[in-house]
């Protein structure tokens, strides 16, 4: 089948954009990596990031706009610059895949959703989590109704990040549940639904004299339970408490941790835990440890399957709309 040809905007400084570059250049039986843009100084600021880019042909972003045999970009700027991108992308008729959640301002990415609604174009987000496989089919038990009515989703994801790194938080309203938390809200919404209401508990640890809100959480209140989405970036040894855990009526499974290793060759663990009246038994559940899998290649072979028409996106540009909107009300603060 017919490859298809992409390029890359921008290198980002925390974010997945080496990651996703190595998984294009993996998959070539999908795609042909025409060449990339480095429109935000990223040579000078990034040379560890932008190494992975010297076998290709650097262009101008005119050269990868007014080009139609560039079906698609990836746009992996800094957070603070997706949307811009994003936006000219759409305009020129590309296919986008982007990094997560978007940019800072509402009204841009209310844009950026009705252009891609007229125009048909496929724009595809850089959620990691929507690929894991166990976290796949956990929300497949619950759409069969495995587990019953749904009372709750608890939501992590810790880690420690460093000063700068902690610092680089206050970019963003929200800090770290700007940046962290947003996976979090997407698996909430995709398994209960919009809530009635979202309350931002977010602060700073203080933690060597960091005062970003570099701890993240929301809760997310439904008619029958309440939810929540928590993110600590000053967690010592906090990447091995990434979890989620989906309580229901028949049933609750647990993922913990959400990932293991290094961020491209992660793992999942996952707890299924019957119903029993009897929560003391050392026996109930079933605990299963998954294969080796690359959460990127998966994200990445989806996003080329929606382009070339085999398949649907199932992300509606609605349900983005409404991930977005959801997440920045986590992100303001309410004491």
């Amino acid at each position: 089948m017919k490859k298809i040809k992409i390029a890359q905007i921008g290198m980002n400084t925390y974010s997945h954009s080496k990651e996703i570059f190595a998984s294009l250049k993996k998959q070539r039986d999908i795609f042909e990596i025409v060449g990339y843009v480095l429109p935000e100084s990223e040579r000078e600021r990034l040379p560890s990031k932008v190494d992975i880019l010297k076998d290709y042909k650097e262009l101008t972003l005119e050269e990868v706009l007014n080009n139609p045999e560039i079906e698609a970009v990836t746009i992996e700027t800094d957070e603070i610059y997706l949307t811009k991108y994003a936006l000219m992308a759409v305009k020129a008729g590309k296919h986008i895949h982007m990094e997560k959640p978007g940019g800072r301002e509402l009204e841009d990415f209310e844009e950026l959703i009705d252009i891609a609604r007229n125009n048909g174009k496929v724009l595809h987000f850089g959620y990691m989590y929507r690929y894991n496989p166990f976290i796949s089919e956990l929300i497949q038990k619950v759409r069969n109704g495995e587990l019953g009515d749904i009372i709750s989703v608890e939501a992590q994801m810790n880690v420690s990040h460093p000063i700068a790194f902690r610092q680089w938080h206050e970019t963003f309203k929200g800090g770290v549940m700007f940046f962290l938390g947003c996976h979090l809200i997407d698996l909430v919404l995709l398994i209960k639904g919009i809530p009635n209401d979202v309350i931002p508990l977010n602060r700073s640890t203080g933690k060597e004299n960091v005062y970003t809100e570099d701890f993240g959480m929301a809760v997310l209140k439904y008619d029958n339970g309440i939810s929540f989405a928590k993110v600590n970036a000053a967690e010592i040894d906090g990447f091995k408490r990434r979890q989620l855990v989906v309580s229901g009526t028949k049933g609750t499974v647990e993922i913990k941790p959400l990932e293991e290793g290094v961020s491209d060759i992660p793992y999942g663990m996952r707890t299924y835990k019957k119903e029993s009246y009897m929560p003391q038994r050392s026996d109930n559940g079933v605990k299963v440890s998954s294969e080796v899998f690359a959460r990127y290649d998966s994200m990445m072979k989806a996003f080329g399957k929606y382009v070339r028409g085999e398949e649907k996106n199932p992300y509606t540009l609605d349900y983005e709309l409404d991930l977005y909107k959801i997440i920045l009300k986590a992100c303001a603060r309410k004491d």
